[in-house]
């Protein structure tokens, strides 16, 4: 942003997520661009629907501002952002804000906001820039004027490409003829998701078929009790206070585990990727979370709002690891402390979870239910790696880490990680790699392993 004299403020909310203490936020941050010099037009109040937003992006066009600035103030999906973006011919600008890590629900969960609007608009071929930065930072000035100068602006990554060669092709062929399982659509405003089953067998050898959430629902409902039964045991195995949550709608949880195994058996499927909300919560009653974590230990990943793409990561990293692998978000990246979070609402593997706590049956944060597993992730080494349509090309994208031994940043399953390379670093490269939400991380160092497997896929590599 070059020269700004009037800005447009499109602050985005979302009502599943702690309002109380994102409105605290948003004021500070409309308190911080106060004091920038700048005349600030649009609505002062969290948008919280795409009625709301709409409403807005016509109140800043009236306005006919220099430039706009999205403030992501919880997580939102990526059509707010598209929205605005198709209105605006004019720099466009992203704020999202960390929150503390005290151990309790991700109450904003902005910087995964951020993570799908960067994607979305790198698909789009859409300049943005972007901060992530606390309104309240003493550096906060400074970082406003450094967005406001177009210093803070995306710069797209082509990654490495490779020489053909022969050493990564034993783990890429065992990708050919696998089957992913899409179950439901996945969610509007999810570009991270959407995929083209013709380009990923092209890629990868995989196959996708595609079913509907009302048949993974008759299909657990028919469970008989006997199989529930055992998976409750299964699951007493493994959790703490599995009598403490709403019995009714633990049943219907585990049935989805029953249903998943059948559904695997029957159409000899090897991966799933699933619509897991709102669904599952409002027209079936019982989390899928807690399941996918059981499906995960067996080796069968699934893959949350129905991402195909991040099936098919887990599989291949799956295979090179040869160990379980979990689908995360990166919900916080701290410079300061130089670490990163990635956390999944309950959902990782429990071969995952740090042995000096134990892990909790618990409920999902936004929606309420069973069942969902609770830990955090043990110490060690980590590889996360994602088969990314980022900028509408095939690239892979990977990153090397060790999980730290810290307290638990937010409820759910979540770690705090740090990099092989500075957060300062990775952080901007998450923006200019146009990075999805997901990225599949298994324990150990597989690295040089999944170079192979690019350059036997012909895929350019972006390590952060």
């Amino acid at each position: 942003m070059k020269e700004v004299q009037t800005l447009g403020v499109l602050p985005l909310g979302r009502p599943t997520f702690d309002v109380a203490f994102a409105e605290e936020k948003l004021k500070a941050m409309l308190d911080a661009l106060a004091t920038s010099g700048k005349t600030l037009c649009g609505p002062a109040t969290l948008l919280m629907d795409e009625a709301a937003t709409k409403e807005g992006i016509e109140q800043i066009k009236a306005a006919k501002p220099d430039a706009v600035l999205i403030l992501q103030v919880t997580f939102t999906d990526a059509g707010a952002t598209m929205a605005a973006a198709s209105a605006f011919d004019m720099p466009l600008g992203l704020w999202a804000v960390p929150e503390p890590r005290i151990g309790g629900r991700l109450r904003l969960n902005a910087f995964c906001g951020l993570n799908l609007a960067s994607h979305a608009l790198g698909r789009a071929g859409r300049p943005f820039s972007w901060m992530y930065t606390d309104p309240q930072s003493p550096d906060i000035g400074s970082e406003l004027q450094a967005l406001f100068r177009g210093e803070r602006i995306v710069a797209p990554m082509d990654g490495v490409s490779l020489s053909p060669q022969t050493k990564g092709s034993e783990a890429v062929a065992t990708l050919g003829g696998k089957r992913i399982a899409r179950i439901g659509a996945h969610p509007d405003g999810f570009d991270t998701c959407r995929y083209d089953a013709s380009k990923l067998k092209e890629l990868t050898g995989i196959e996708v078929e595609e079913l509907g959430l009302a048949g993974l629902f008759d299909t657990a409902r028919a469970m008989p009790d006997e199989v529930v039964q055992d998976i409750r045991a299964a699951a007493e195995r493994d959790l703490e206070g599995l009598e403490s949550v709403n019995q009714e709608e633990l049943d219907r949880s585990l049935r989805l585990k029953a249903a998943l195994s059948a559904l695997k058996d029957d159409g000899g499927y090897d991966a799933f990727a699933i619509r897991c909300w709102p669904e599952t919560f409002t027209e079936y009653g019982g989390a899928v979370c807690g399941p996918v974590s059981m499906m995960g230990e067996a080796r069968v990943p699934c893959a949350c709002e129905a991402d195909v793409y991040g099936a098919a990561t887990q599989l291949l990293l799956q295979s090179v690891a040869d160990s379980p692998v979990f689908l995360v978000d990166m919900v916080d990246m701290d410079v300061a402390d130089d670490t990163g979070v990635v956390w999944h609402c309950g959902q990782a593997p429990i071969s995952m979870a740090d042995p000096k706590s134990d892990a909790q049956a618990t409920i999902h944060t936004n929606r309420k239910m069973p069942l969902l597993y609770e830990f955090g992730l043990r110490p060690g080494r980590v590889t996360l790696m994602r088969l990314s349509q980022a900028r509408g090309r095939h690239v892979m994208i990977l990153a090397g880490a060790e999980m730290l031994e810290r307290p638990m940043a937010f409820t759910g399953t979540s770690g705090v990680l740090r990099f092989d390379r500075p957060v300062s670093s990775v952080l901007p490269d998450i923006m200019n790699s146009g990075l999805e939400h997901h990225m599949a991380l298994a324990y150990g160092d597989h690295g040089e392993a999944l170079i192979a497997a690019a350059a036997a896929l012909k895929l350019p590599v972006i390590r952060l």
